[in-house]
């Protein structure tokens, strides 16, 4: 309350020596939502200092670490940073501000729960870290609305699920307008000699990931795919071609122990589903599939080395999640792929093993997917 009441007389005492265009620049630019906020927000910094005033030249008042929780009072915009009055619980119930970077609000926390709550039951798609620092989001889209908070570089989390944007309905900060860019010559020329139209070329990829609690105690949102690195277990990560790209990968052999989407390095190599796409655009109606290939590896412990299980024979047009379910030697896996009357149907693989080889039974009408024959 008695920031509220200071920065009042601050703004009066504006007002009698400054013209009243300069007053409200001076305001604006040290804004303050003047809301008694009852919420509590918890330190997602290794470290941070509450401070006495959120001025370049304040003092540091008190250090607080990751995972503590701090009750705020009040919030203040400054020089386009956001800075929250926040008061410790430390014996002292040290009051002072914070940079809102360094937390996450509970009313923020709550909004990442349910946005996790879409995937409780599901298993991780893929496995991701961050390139370079970006703003985990609650939407697959850049507003300064949805940001949650920002995500540290090397950031490690579980892919759940992604979106494909087109390019130019994305609010690229130099292109704000959301026009498309100018279109690249080699591109144009390409397009006027009726090549396939490329799928990194017409879209933006957004990732919805799973966090552990250890990196962020938001579980959940969407990063910009542009900042995010595929981390392929390197076991397999060899079997990936440059004119098809893994896009999900699941161990057939993990029964529940551990993630099925990362490689353990102290376990021995296993047998993975892989779904794979090349970057050739196939919309149907609008969307993209998410894979149009699919890989079955296994690891022959007497020899030492990876074997194809099976592969698609052709293209398919499959959407996401991948499921395997079963124990032991013996899983399956399902898919949802496309039928040429355009109808999306799921499709069960049986895995066994028979012989100390790894085999698959396919869906007998597979075949009447394929899209493409050969490969």
């Amino acid at each position: 309350m008695r920031s509220k009441v200071a920065f009042l007389i601050l703004t009066i005492a504006l007002a009698a020596t400054q013209p009243a265009c300069s007053l409200l620049d001076s305001t604006v630019d040290t804004f303050s939502q003047a809301v008694g906020l009852s919420d509590t927000a918890i330190v997602i910094a290794k470290t941070a200092q509450i401070r006495t005033s959120y001025a370049v030249v304040a003092a540091d008042l008190l250090e607080v670490k990751r995972g503590e929780r701090l009750d705020v009072l009040d919030q203040m915009e400054f020089e386009k940073v956001i800075w929250y009055r926040v008061r410790a619980r430390d014996e002292e119930n040290t009051e002072g501000w914070i940079e809102a970077q360094n937390v996450i609000t509970n009313e923020v926390l709550e909004r990442s729960q349910k946005l996790g709550e879409q995937f409780k039951d599901q298993s991780p798609q893929a496995a991701g870290k961050l390139r370079a620092a970006s703003n985990l989001r609650l939407a697959p889209e850049m507003t300064a609305e949805n940001v949650l908070f920002r995500l540290s570089n090397g950031s490690n989390f579980e892919i759940m699920d992604w979106n494909f944007v087109p390019k130019q309905q994305v609010g690229d900060p130099e292109n704000p307008a959301g026009q498309p860019a100018e279109v690249d010559e080699d591109i144009a020329a390409a397009k006027e000699a009726d090549e396939p139209e490329r799928l990194d070329e017409k879209y933006d990829i957004w990732y919805l990931v799973k966090l552990d609690p250890s990196v962020s105690p938001a579980p959940a949102g969407w990063l910009f795919g542009r900042q995010v690195e595929l981390d392929i277990p390197s076991e397999i990560a060899f079997f990936q071609q440059n004119n098809r790209k893994f896009v999900t990968w699941q161990r057939l052999d993990s029964d529940g122990q551990g993630s099925t989407v990362s490689a353990d390095r102290n376990a021995t190599p296993g047998n993975w589903v892989i779904l794979t796409r090349t970057n050739v655009s196939k919309a149907i109606d609008g969307e993209e599939p998410d894979f149009d290939g699919i890989l079955v590896l296994a690891f022959d412990k007497y020899n030492q080395s990876f074997y194809t299980v099976w592969r698609s024979t052709g293209e398919v047009w499959g959407t996401l999640p991948l499921r395997v379910e079963g124990s032991g030697d013996n899983k399956t896996f399902s898919i949802r792929i496309r039928h040429p009357e355009g109808r999306m149907d799921e499709k069960r693989f049986v895995v066994f093993r028979d012989r100390n080889r790894v085999r698959v039974t396919q869906p007998e009408d597979i075949a009447q997917y394929y899209t493409t024959q050969g490969r």
